[in-house]
């Protein structure tokens, strides 16, 4: 047999990836991915995460063909007959209400309503430090809220154990959507999203718009109709010669009221300085059962009111959802297995004759 020499092999040089190993050429660069790719809320992101919206955001399509059917059979068969009999003005004063609902519905809907990140690990157990009562003995769950006073009134604030942290004043988690959201107003189905701080002004621009949009066309589709009727001699031969006005009318009749009644109730709640779930909640009032307690955000005037919730200036959002995850969070579990080394096989002595 000749002489075989062992030598021993450094463990350090065995954990280098086998990828390593291979012919640069071949080697496949990681794509770096981005914060909303792993994002832990019930969302869906678009234009690599510069829309957000709802998962459950079906919907939303009904909202917009309802506006866009409606509006297209009123510019299609209503419009040419006014434009004649009455003024050109119509179809510019409907286009504009038009283009300002769109707008409006479609930056409510893709909008960061105000979603506060979820806290760290770090964060997170800092948090458990200072609720922690582990003094006795035995054990004691840890308070679930803690008291801060604004404006000379107490106000509560409660853990949220998904996001692990104490919500923010007006801040509620959305059990749809999944997330903790700054002034929680409520989840609309119909707009596909929240609605919290960063864009209520723009759900209630939607909504006032709408009602003028909605009664704008409702008034056309009925003096279209009387103007038929007195040319036909006739309210049955203007409906014949005109069914898809009469269908504009059933959509209009049936969602104006419901739209007008949204309306005044939302600019109630602008002119109080409330949201929708502190007013269903009866947080400022004797609705619970407690002792009648004044609203601490208001600022005892309308028009302040008003323009604090809609004029001011627009806060940014608190989730980087186009910032790269870190290198160490971004390597799937599947990488992460391949790095494993294979299990050592001993050579045969045959080998070494």
């Amino acid at each position: 047999m000749k002489n075989c020499e062992y030598q021993q092999i450094d463990p350090r040089a065995l954990s280098v990836s086998p990828l390593s190993a291979q012919n640069p050429a071949e080697k496949k660069v990681q794509r770096p991915r981005r914060k909303w790719e792993a994002f832990p809320g019930k969302n869906r992101f678009f234009c690599d995460g510069r829309l957000i919206l709802a998962r459950q955001n079906g919907v939303l399509p009904l909202t917009l063909g309802l506006i866009v059917v409606t509006s297209g059979l009123f510019f299609a068969f209503d419009c040419p007959f006014l434009v004649e009999h009455l003024t050109v003005c119509i179809p510019v004063i409907g286009g504009v209400l038009f283009l300002f609902v769109v707008a409006s519905l479609l930056r409510t809907s893709f909008t960061d309503p105000g979603i506060l990140p979820r806290a760290t690990a770090d964060e997170a157990a800092d948090i458990e430090r200072q609720i922690d009562t582990s003094g006795s003995s035995t054990y004691r769950p840890p308070p679930r809220t803690k008291e801060i006073l604004i404006n000379q009134q107490v106000v509560k604030l409660k853990y949220c154990f998904t996001c692990k942290m104490f919500r923010p004043p007006r801040t509620s988690h959305c059990s749809l959507c999944d997330n903790c959201v700054e002034r929680f107003d409520h989840h609309c189905p119909w707009v596909g999203n929240c609605v919290g701080k960063r864009n209520y002004r723009y759900f209630y621009s939607f909504i006032i718009s709408l009602s003028f949009l909605t009664s704008f066309i409702f008034a056309c589709v009925i003096t279209h109709i009387t103007l038929r009727s007195q040319a036909k001699k006739g309210i049955v031969q203007a409906v014949q010669s005109s069914l898809c006005t009469v269908v504009e009318l059933v959509i209009c009749f049936f969602s104006i009221w419901s739209i007008l009644g949204l309306s005044g109730f939302h600019t109630y709640l602008v002119a109080s300085n409330l949201t929708t779930n502190e007013d269903i909640k009866g947080s400022w009032s004797g609705k619970r059962g407690a002792e009648e307690s004044g609203n601490p955000y208001t600022y005892s005037n309308i028009i302040t009111n008003c323009c604090a919730t809609l004029c001011g200036p627009m806060p940014p959002s608190l989730i980087d959802r186009r910032g790269f995850l870190p290198p160490d969070e971004a390597i799937p579990a599947a990488a992460a297995s391949e790095m494993e080394l294979p299990p050592f096989t001993p050579k045969s002595d045959a080998n070494m004759v």
